[in-house]
């Protein structure tokens, strides 16, 4: 796959710690929505056992100019070089990889469970379902502990004027120790609160990342209510 060097244009702090870089796009780089890259530090100042390459899933959608990307921040050599790295800092881009992709199939609705920044592949694929008119029935479950952590929660709230076809059903895991108002949903995804908005579990195709541990419960939820596992498709994120 040939490596490709990208800039930084922006960086945003998008929730609490979490940020989001954008960065020019190379001519002739082409991908799908829910498709991921690997972006490599040039000479960094300081590196640590994790080394110096990391996996991103896009959050842009294809259609767009720039390429963007959202990551929680921990206290990493690499992530402490995105969170202190001036405009115009170069990177370098592999990819893009993997096939985390809206189905083909409109007939089928997709169903996505998803944890904390586990939403950056659903982003994308939102964004280009609502801009290109597709007529897919989508229903994301996004599952945070607080407002103050959810990336994306307003414009996902408001992608839903532009496409009927889609609906967000957020819920908030540890209300008790937030200082904003919340009248969604409260708790874990579970059994109920996937039936009390689809009903069909045969029908969709299910697309669930997160945490390692919460995938492997929205799997075991899914198959319990008799999805098909071949219907069924995760990607973990584990040491973001």
């Amino acid at each position: 796959m040939e490596k490709q060097i990208i800039k930084l244009v922006k960086k945003d702090a998008i929730a609490e710690g979490t940020m989001l870089f954008t960065f020019d796009r190379p001519k002739n780089f082409i991908y799908k929505a829910g498709q991921s890259v690997d972006l490599t530090l040039i000479n960094p100042p300081e590196t640590d056992a994790e080394g110096n390459i990391r996996s991103f899933s896009l959050v842009s959608a294809p259609f767009e100019n720039q390429l963007s990307f959202a990551t929680r921040m921990r206290d990493t050599a690499f992530k402490r070089f995105l969170h202190e790295m001036p405009l115009n800092t170069k990177l370098e881009l592999a990819g893009p990889f993997g096939s985390f992709t809206l189905h083909k199939d409109s007939s089928k609705p997709a169903i996505f469970l998803v944890g904390g920044i586990g939403i950056t592949p659903f982003y994308s694929m939102i964004k280009t379902a609502s801009i290109g008119k597709l007529p897919h029935k989508i229903f994301l479950f996004y599952s945070n502990r607080r407002p103050e952590d959810t990336a994306f929660l307003s414009q996902l709230t408001d992608m839903q004027k532009d496409n009927p076809n889609y609906k967000l059903i957020a819920t908030m895991s540890e209300m008790e120790k937030s200082k904003m108002k919340w009248t969604g949903e409260t708790g874990y995804i579970n059994k109920e609160m996937i039936n009390k908005y689809f009903r069909y579990t045969s029908e969709p195709i299910y697309y669930s990342a997160g945490p390692p541990e919460m995938v492997a419960a929205m799997r075991k939820i899914l198959i319990d209510m008799g999805a098909d596992e071949d219907n069924v498709r995760t990607e973990e994120f584990s040491g973001y």
